[in-house]
Formats: C-alpha cells, structure tokens, sequence
C-alpha cells in the first residue's frame, strides 16, 4: 500500500528567539495518515510535544509527494519533480509523467545530487525539470509499532534530525594553495 501524505498548517504563536518577542506564525508540517481525519489526530499528537501553548489547525490537504527522502547533515526540504520517459508502443510516442520527491538537503545543487542518488536505481529514462524549496518545517512518518518498522523509523529520525556540518577555516585545507616561492617565480 502506497503512503499518503497530508499537509498540515499549524498556526501559534512563536517566541522570536532574536528579540524575544511573540508573533503569530503559521507552518506547514507532513504527516502519514490514512485519512483526514487520522491526519489532524496525528499532527494534533506530534505537535503538543514541540509547542507547549495553544495552537490551531487552519488547514489540511492531501500532498502530491510520492516519496520522502531525509539525508544526514541536512536542514531544509525540497520539493523535486521528476520527469520519467516511457514509450508508448501503440501511439509510437514518448511520454513524460511527472513524479514529485520530498528531498531532505541544504541547498538547490545538494537536492539535485541527493535525487539523482536517490534515482540511480531507476531502470527507465528520467530528467529533473524543476527543484523547489518548500516551505515544510518537519516530517512525521507512520509508526505501526510492529517489528522492523522501528529500525526504519529511528533511522528516519536520525537522518531528519541531524544538523549540517560546519567547515572552520582553519579546519579546510584548500588544494588549490600554492607555496609562496612558486608563486612568485609564475609572476617573474
């Protein structure tokens, strides 16, 4: 059976961590549900555990996702579609249909090469017409609770939660540097 995904805006008020000030903010968040109803229970559920005071509901629909991918090190979501070809034998003609993929990366070139990884075993022919950021704050997966499926999902959870990494300067060596004296015997 194949997931469906429910997009969930939740509406709160944040503290603004640089001010200190309350604003109302309004998020999108994803969850696996098997209907609308299962999905406002879960995003219900799953969102008392991050905000503490009240929050409201404003808006549920089905997402076209037809994949979720988290990576490690990674803090942003991208929406990708994807183009697959298939050869009509009776029209002679080729066709496209179009896929869309939740990409877990830190930026558009990062999602490019995570969704060819994440396509390198496709047998057919694909392109990657359009990568988008999208505005989605967090993904929550379906836990049934039988056994296997809680390997899966704290490794869901692990690659979601973990956070880039960052290159001091003084930690990255740059291959490219020249020693000071071949440098100059170039500009004599």
């Amino acid at each position: 059976m194949s997931t469906i995904w429910y997009e969930c805006k939740i509406k709160y008020r944040k503290t603004d961590e640089a001010t200190g000030t309350q604003k109302v903010t309004t998020e999108p968040y994803l969850v696996d549900a098997l209907s609308y109803t299962e999905a406002e229970s879960r995003i219900t559920e799953e969102m008392s555990a991050y905000i503490s005071e009240e929050f409201k509901i404003t808006n549920i629909k089905m997402a076209n996702y037809a994949e979720i991918h988290p990576f490690e090190n990674t803090d942003r979501w991208f929406k990708t579609r994807v183009s697959l070809m298939a050869y009509d034998e009776e029209s002679g003609k080729e066709r496209k249909s179009n896929m869309y993929l939740l990409i877990q990366a830190n930026d558009v070139k990062e999602a490019f090469d995570n969704t060819v990884h994440v396509m390198k075993s496709t047998m057919g022919e694909y392109s990657i017409p359009a990568i988008s950021e999208s505005p989605i704050m967090d993904v929550f997966p379906y836990f049934s609770g039988e056994d296997g499926e809680l390997e899966e999902l704290e490794k869901f959870n692990a690659r979601k939660a973990s956070k880039p990494v960052i290159i001091k300067d003084a930690d990255f060596e740059d291959p490219m540097e020249f020693e000071p004296a071949l440098e100059e015997e170039q500009d004599a």
